[in-house]
């Protein structure tokens, strides 16, 4: 057996670091490229120069500038606010499960906040009571809190990854048979508005919006960010956690409401989003080669951002001027990696 010397040693971290960088890098230039494609292309196309001109305040045209401050530029802030926290939200998750598919869509938690939002909608516009951003937010959590509570409950029974994945979807179901429920007893004015909603869709975002849920999901990093270190520990095991000191059940009681904040957020404002929840956080581990919190979280971050603005760009674009769903896009790029993951947690376990 080859004994690893200092010099190998070294060479193996240097070898890490640059890969971490590039990672970064790599997902940092992507977002940027997305971003300029996403404010260029659409309805109307506008060309760089002229999009400068507007942002630095020298353009005349005024068509031009209502585009891209009242429309584009909402939608896109939104898009990877909103795409950064999906993905950290699954990535907490599996973390917490300790399963590699678990995610805010397929246990049913989007479901549940979709739900609760639905009914609180249709109460208060049915009484004509004007809704704001909070009001969703705390509509969805509560939702969320109460799917993630069944979800907690069937976790003690059944100890298989693909039964804890089926009750999740049974429960995801159950919502949303509910919603459409209330979505048949909705005034026709508000159908279309919770129809387009409920699918998914970052379409009619405004800089308030942006501004409530940049200060929700900033807050919710900034405090997952703060418990890297002990879910470092976590991951090990929950007896190697205990033995440095970290309290394993306040962890976990932080990892439900930060993760349930976060998919609360995502569904008041776009709605119920598929996948990204899952695919991003394994495809940032395989770009990163760890899964070392410390850097898996701002990149899960960063790379669901990136996922989100591709598949977003893919929704307006590619059937213009009819705009997808954004869950069937996201549904379509991240189902595959869902089988992948299957496939190989499968094989490991065989082996």
């Amino acid at each position: 057996m080859r004994i690893k010397k200092k010099g190998d040693v070294s060479t193996m971290q240097k070898s890490r670091k640059y890969r971490y960088v590039w990672a970064f890098v790599f997902l940092g230039v992507g977002a940027v490229i997305l971003l300029v494609l996403n404010i260029c292309i659409g309805s109307v196309s506008i060309i760089l120069p002229d999009i400068l001109r507007t942002l630095a305040g020298q353009g005349n045209n005024g068509t031009i500038a209502r585009i891209l401050w009242d429309i584009r530029l909402p939608r896109i802030m939104a898009v990877i606010i909103l795409g950064g926290g999906l993905a950290l939200a699954g990535y907490l998750l599996q973390a917490f499960f300790h399963n590699p598919i678990a995610g805010p869509f397929v246990l049913g938690i989007s479901s549940g906040a979709k739900m609760v939002v639905a009914l609180v909608m249709v109460f208060l516009m049915g009484k004509s009571i004007r809704i704001t951003s909070a009001d969703m937010i705390i509509a969805a959590f509560v939702g969320a809190m109460l799917s993630m509570g069944f979800v907690l409950l069937l976790s003690r029974r059944v100890k298989g990854m693909s039964m804890l994945v089926v009750s999740g979807v049974m429960i995801g179901y159950i919502c949303s048979a509910i919603t459409e429920l209330v979505v048949t007893f909705a005034d026709d004015a508000d159908i279309v508005n919770l129809h387009n909603w409920s699918q998914g869709s970052f379409s009619g975002m405004t800089w308030e919006n942006v501004k409530v849920m940049a200060v929700v999901v900033t807050v919710t990093f900034i405090a997952v960010f703060l418990f890297s270190k002990s879910l470092s520990a976590y991951q090990l095991g929950e007896v190697y956690a205990q033995n440095l000191g970290i309290n394993i059940r306040l962890l976990r009681i932080w990892l439900v409401i930060l993760s349930s904040i976060l998919s609360a957020c995502i569904v008041a404002f776009a709605g119920p989003i598929s996948f990204v929840g899952i695919a991003s956080p394994h495809l940032v581990k395989k770009l990163l080669g760890t899964t070392k919190p410390i850097l898996m979280i701002p990149a899960c971050f960063l790379g669901g951002s990136v996922f989100c603005l591709l598949c977003d760009l893919i929704a307006r674009t590619i059937l213009a001027p009819t705009e997808l769903s954004i869950s069937t896009v996201t549904a379509i790029f991240g189902a595959p990696v869902v089988l992948w993951v299957m496939a190989v947690h499968k094989k490991e376990r065989a082996a």
